[in-house]
């Protein structure tokens, strides 16, 4: 196994000259409800700039319509929702549908925390062959099944990369937020052991661990701490692990990709004045440094 807290992010796997769409991964974001249609974007769009082939995000279908003019690159799936505005337990069948075909899923930005949210979140994690990305509101809703131990709950067929902050990782576990940051690179790598997932503590010197690997990344700044940020980060992520490389390393490289995009966001916006909107911008600025 490679050493503890590398240095070095892993590099993308080689994209060949006569690619097609279909080689460079197709990517279903599940996100959004009423009123929080711009989590969804976020996450789509940060899937395209990290280089995934096909986005598709499936919203509930009150707010097909404003994610699908925010961006013409990712195709949109409208999905059944309840008088909420977040999805209802129907959804379930599209989205056994729909996950057909995908070389990674992400779930969680903006879903909102219903019964039948915490149903359609559960069946996922739990069913899913493919990488899963668990963020946002999928945290909250599997919260207490982590923190008191239902198996049942949260099994899993395939890989599961959980993306919680600081406030989201004590609801996991129990923990206070004292005691996370007093401790975050065992508590990540004890974490993710524990539960067979890669674990993404965000903050500053956000720690990934696989329970056995260990990264501390090196890059982003105070800037990003601002609404959808994360849910960046969540497209970012489905997109490299689309790429079929390992796992553990594409999750290295995407926090490291985009802690360097939120640095050349705030060269140009300064730490004040840059939002979650702006880092994507930069993803591909990033990619050319990454890239050499």
């Amino acid at each position: 196994m490679p050493a503890e807290h590398p240095s070095k992010v892993p590099p993308l796997p080689p994209r060949p000259p006569d690619g097609h769409k279909g080689t460079f991964g197709r990517v279903l974001i599940i996100a959004g409800s009423r009123g929080m249609s711009g989590a969804a974007c976020l996450a789509g769009v940060a899937a395209l700039r990290g280089g995934a082939g096909l986005v598709s995000v499936a919203c509930p279908a009150e707010i097909q319509s404003i994610i699908a003019g925010y961006e013409p690159g990712y195709l949109t799936i409208g999905l059944s929702e309840g008088e909420d505005g977040q999805l209802d337990i129907a959804a379930l069948d599209q989205i056994s549908q729909i996950t057909a075909g995908k070389d990674s899923v992400a779930i969680g930005p903006g879903l909102g925390t219903s019964v039948d949210v915490a149903a359609v979140v559960r069946r996922v994690f739990a069913d899913l062959s493919c990488p899963l990305v668990v963020d946002a509101d999928g945290l909250n809703v599997l919260a207490s099944d982590f923190r008191n131990g239902n198996w049942e709950s949260h099994q899993h067929s395939g890989h599961r990369i959980l993306t919680p902050h600081p406030g989201e990782f004590a609801r996991l576990t129990g923990l206070t937020s004292s005691e996370i940051e007093l401790r975050r690179t065992e508590v990540a790598k004890t974490f993710a052991a524990a539960n067979q997932v890669i674990l993404v503590l965000k903050g500053p010197g956000t720690v990934v661990s696989d329970g056995e690997r260990v990264y501390v990344n090196s890059t982003g700044n105070s800037g990003m701490a601002t609404g959808g940020s994360g849910d960046v980060l969540c497209g970012l992520t489905a997109a490299l692990l689309a790429s079929g490389g390992d796992p553990f390393e594409m999750t290295t490289l995407a926090v490291y990709l985009h802690g360097l995009a939120g640095d050349l966001a705030a060269n140009e916006m300064s730490q004040p004045g840059m939002i979650a909107s702006d880092i994507p911008r930069f993803i591909g600025a990033a990619w050319k440094q990454v890239l050499g």
